[in-house]
């Protein structure tokens, strides 16, 4: 009681009535947050000055923001070339075993809680297209419309494409790979006809409607996010705001590139942020699709922790 006491005093300070309305509403929503996960409490939350507070504040307009949609995002479980540390890009690996698990454990979080979807968007790319099948399966939401597209494909890594990531970086130093790889706006070297890749990529049948200003030999994470987000604005947006519940399987980087613009990062920060693999993303937005918080993971913290660590090791030179 100590606590809430001082909460509400907190919110009768006479600067946080006149400046800081927004920072109240954050607290009122880290309050309710709490509450959600402990419905017993609610009976004695009803009764506590708090409530009066929330009350008041309320009638007064300032009250608290809603959330008005909810987005689920899971970046593709392990792929074969993430367990050989090899830069993928473009190249159509498939899972790992490692991969499926994760995957599976994924699917059987978001089954925990209870999501039920409407539509779900993918890349072309079979290690997204399976980690979706394995989420829906353990959900028993097969049925669901799929929606396919090259726009949530992977960053394109070029000439690095099949490289191990870790000989590359003891090549050529762990910065300038992390250039590579974390750059907001530099791109690798392209990749040539020469490469080994190139045929099996380039010319690959799924991307015969691309033009060739689409097709790139190359990308930078802006070059991702550039084609990314109109799929984003003229697709899903629709849909979300219409609704329909979200779930999107894709890959880090056109993941991060939703992430930034969904909550206004900076490219530093961007360039920082690891997504863990198979592990879903949970986003609670206003009615302006406006993050009401961080990004909330379905998975206990040290789970999310290691394979976070796990992704930004990747781009390291072996010891």
């Amino acid at each position: 009681m100590r606590a809430v006491n001082s909460f509400h005093s907190l919110l009768e300070h006479p600067h946080i009535l006149s400046d800081c309305k927004r920072y109240r509403d954050q607290l009122f929503i880290s309050f309710f947050s709490g509450l959600s996960a402990n419905p017993r409490a609610i009976p004695l939350f009803l009764k506590n000055p708090l409530f009066k507070s929330y009350r008041k504040y309320s009638s007064e307009g300032i009250g608290v923001r809603m959330a008005a949609y909810k987005l689920v995002l899971i970046r593709h479980g392990e792929s074969c070339w993430n367990q050989e540390n090899r830069f993928c890009g473009w190249f159509d690996a498939d899972l790992s075993e490692t991969g499926e698990q994760e995957a599976k454990r994924g699917g059987q979080a978001l089954k925990d809680a209870g999501y039920e979807f409407d539509i779900c968007y993918t890349s072309v790319l079979k290690r997204a297209i399976r980690t979706l099948w394995f989420v829906l399966d353990s959900i028993d939401q097969m049925w669901l419309p799929v929606h396919r597209t090259w726009r949530l494909n992977e960053r394109h890594y070029g000439g690095l494409t099949g490289l191990n990531k870790a000989e590359t970086a003891a090549k050529h130093g762990e910065a300038q790979v992390k250039i590579w790889r974390r750059s907001f706006d530099i791109p690798p070297p392209p990749m040539d006809e020469e490469h080994a890749y190139y045929q099996n990529i380039s010319k690959d049948r799924r991307y015969a409607d691309l033009t060739e200003d689409q097709l790139p030999s190359c990308e930078s994470l802006k070059d991702t996010i550039a084609r990314a987000l109109p799929f984003w604005n003229e697709v899903i947006v629709p849909q979300i705001k219409e609704g329909k519940r979200i779930l999107i399987a894709a890959h880090g980087n056109s993941l991060r590139g939703i992430v930034k613009h969904l909550e206004g990062m900076s490219e530093e920060a961007i360039m920082e942020l690891n997504l863990p693999t198979g592990i879903p993303i949970v986003y609670e937005l206003d009615k302006n699709l406006k993050p009401l918080g961080p990004m909330q993971f379905l998975g206990d913290e040290e789970t999310v922790k290691k394979a976070m660590e796990a992704v930004a090791a990747q781009g390291k030179a072996k010891k």
